[in-house]
């Protein structure tokens, strides 16, 4: 299994992926796509995105672990091998 995960978007979510898991979450209605990721911390992100109001990618910052462990997902043991994050089709 690989390192990495991805980042992504589709249908007004966010989507994160590594192994066989597929985390969904509410993105902003403005999102049109994640541009790249800046910054990986066991599962804080900084990562630039492209929202239809501003012609410029803005930074933008996600928290996974409360995410995944509103998801009853043991966040720090799934983070822990993952070592950076791709943009999903980037």
């Amino acid at each position: 299994m690989s390192d990495i995960a991805t980042l992504g978007n589709e249908g007004g979510f966010s989507v994160f992926s590594y192994g066989n898991r597929v985390i969904r979450f509410k993105a902003p209605y403005s999102l049109e796509r994640y541009t790249s990721v800046k910054e990986w911390d066991n599962g804080y992100l900084v990562v630039m995105a492209k929202y239809s109001h501003n012609p410029q990618p803005e930074e933008e910052y996600i928290d996974l672990l409360p995410i995944l462990n509103g998801l009853y997902i043991n966040g720090q043991e799934f983070l822990k091998p993952i070592k950076g994050v791709a943009i999903a089709n980037g």
